[in-house]
C-alpha cells in the first residue's frame, strides 16, 4: 500500500497560527526590530544581527507539524527525528503528541497504515522513505527546498559520472539524505567535513595521499563502492546546505586547483563541478553576523541555538576569533552574572565560564540565534541581559 504524502501543508495554517505564535513568537523581539536592532536598558545595550532566527524553512516545517497533530488527531503522529536542532522546539513538539522515531521507547516496528509520520526539515534517505512508503504510513514532508536543490545537483552528478564530493558531516541527517539520493541515481559520494580532509582527498587526487590514508580517514565517509582510483576522476562539489559557507568555497577551490594539478588546465572543464548549494537563510545570517562585528563596538557576542545546529554552530566560529562569544543551547545556559553554561568553539564541549559578564560601566552585547531558535527564546536571552547587567550595577 502507497503512502499518503502531503508536501504543500494541510489546509489548517490559520487553524494552527494562534499556538504557533503563543510558543515561539515575541512581540519584545518585533520592538527591537523597529527600533534598528537595538535594544537598551541602563548600562546594556543589545545589537540584534539583523538577520537571525527561524529561517522560512523551518517556520514551515514546525508549522506542518502543528497542522499535522491537528488534521489527525485521532492517529499516532510520529517525526522520524528532530523536526530542527533546537531542543526546546523539539520539546514543545513533544508536548504536542508528536512522538519521535529516534527516541529510546519508539522505533519503526510498529508502524502501519493509520500512522502519520512527519519527514524533517533535513530530509530522509531514500532508504527510509521506501521503508515508510512500503509500511503505508501517511506522510507529511517538511523537507526544505534549499535541501531539495542540492538533491538535484547530486543526483545531476550522478547522471553525468562525477562523483559527488560533499561538504559537510557524514553523521548529520541532512547530509546522510543527500548521500542516498546520489546512490539512489547510480553515483558516489565522498564526504569531507573541512578544509583538513579536503585537503588529505585532494591529496590522493594528486599523488601525495596514499590509499591507506585515504581508506583510514574517510572509511565512514564514502559510499559503499567507492574507489578513490575511479571516483576522484571527476568529481561535483556540494555541501550541507548549513556550512560555513567561505569553508565552502574553499573546499570547491581545492578540489578544482587538485583537478588542474592532476590533468592540466584543459581537462578542469570536464572533471570538476561545482554549484553554491548554502542556503540562502544560512548565507544572511553569516553576512549579517560579519557586518555587525564590522560596525560595532561589542565586548562579546551570545549566540543562541542547539549545540547539534550546524548553522548555529558556524555562526559562533565566525565570531569566537574576534570577541568572546557565547554559545548557549538555551536561556537558561546564562546562568547569572558570574557564571554561563556554553559550547566551547574550540573543543566542541559544554563548559562554564566565569566571570563572562563585565561587573561595570556601559556594555555592548552583540546577539545572534541560529536558523531554528525561535524569537521567544531571544526575547528570554534579552530578558536575562538586561536582569543581569542590572543586578551587576548596584553591588
Amino acid at each position: 500500500m502507497a503512502s499518503l504524502i502531503f508536501r504543500k501543508g494541510l489546509d489548517l495554517k490559520h487553524e494552527v497560527a494562534g499556538v504557533l505564535a503563543d510558543s515561539y513568537h515575541s512581540q519584545l523581539v518585533q520592538d527591537i526590530k523597529a527600533k534598528d536592532y537595538r535594544f537598551e536598558s541602563g548600562r546594556l545595550t543589545v545589537h540584534l544581527a539583523r538577520e537571525f532566527g527561524f529561517c522560512y524553512g523551518v517556520d514551515r516545517a514546525v508549522d506542518y507539524a502543528y497542522q499535522a497533530r491537528r488534521r489527525f488527531p485521532s492517529q499516532q503522529v510520529f517525526l522520524t527525528g528532530e523536526i530542527i536542532h533546537n531542543p526546546h522546539v523539539n520539546d514543545q513538539l513533544r508536548a504536542q503528541g508528536i512522538r519521535f522515531l529516534s527516541d529510546t521507547d519508539e522505533g519503526w516496528g510498529n508502524l502501519g497504515p493509520a500512522d502519520v509520520v512527519i519527514l524533517p526539515a533535513f530530509g530522509v534517505t531514500i532508504g527510509e522513505l521506501q521503508r515508510l512508503d512500503r509500511l503505508g504510513c501517511t506522510l507529511v514532508d517538511t523537507t526544505c527546498g534549499s535541501v531539495l536543490n542540492v538533491w538535484k545537483n547530486v543526483k545531476r552528478y550522478a547522471q553525468e559520472q562525477f562523483t559527488s564530493v560533499i561538504h559537510g558531516k557524514h553523521w548529520h541527517e541532512e547530509t546522510m539524505a543527500t548521500a542516498s539520493q546520489a546512490v539512489a541515481t547510480g553515483g558516489q559520494y565522498l564526504v569531507v567535513l573541512d578544509k583538513a580532509e579536503a585537503a588529505l582527498a585532494c591529496g590522493f587526487i594528486t599523488g601525495s595521499t596514499t590509499r591507506a590514508q585515504f581508506d583510514a580517514r574517510f572509511k565512514d565517509a564514502v559510499s559503499e563502492e567507492f574507489d578513490p582510483e575511479v571516483h576522484l576522476q571527476r568529481v561535483g562539489c556540494a555541501n550541507q546546505t548549513t556550512m560555513l559557507s567561505t569553508e565552502s568555497m574553499e573546499v570547491g577551490e581545492m578540489f578544482r586547483t587538485a583537478i588542474r594539478e592532476r590533468y592540466g588546465d584543459a581537462e578542469v572543464a570536464s572533471r570538476f563541478r561545482a554549484f553554491d548549494t548554502i542556503c540562502s537563510a544560512t548565507q544572511d545570517r553569516q553576512d549579517a553576523l560579519v557586518r555587525l562585528l564590522a560596525e560595532q563596538r561589542l565586548d562579546l557576542i551570545v549566540v543562541i541555538g542547539g549545540y547539534n545546529s550546524s548553522n548555529t554552530c558556524n555562526l559562533a566560529r565566525i565570531c569566537a576569533a574576534k570577541v568572546p562569544t557565547f554559545h548557549v543551547a538555551e536561556p537558561s545556559g546564562l546562568v547569572s552574572a558570574r557564571e554561563v553554561r556554553h559550547r566551547d568553539v574550540g573543543t566542541k564541549t559544554e563548559i562554564t565560564s566565569h566571570q563572562w559578564l563585565p561587573p561595570a560601566g556601559p556594555i555592548a552585547v552583540g546577539l545572534t540565534s541560529g536558523a531554528s531558535t525561535p524569537d521567544n527564546l531571544v526575547e528570554e536571552v534579552v530578558r536575562r541581559l538586561e536582569g543581569f547587567a542590572a543586578d551587576a550595577s548596584s553591588r
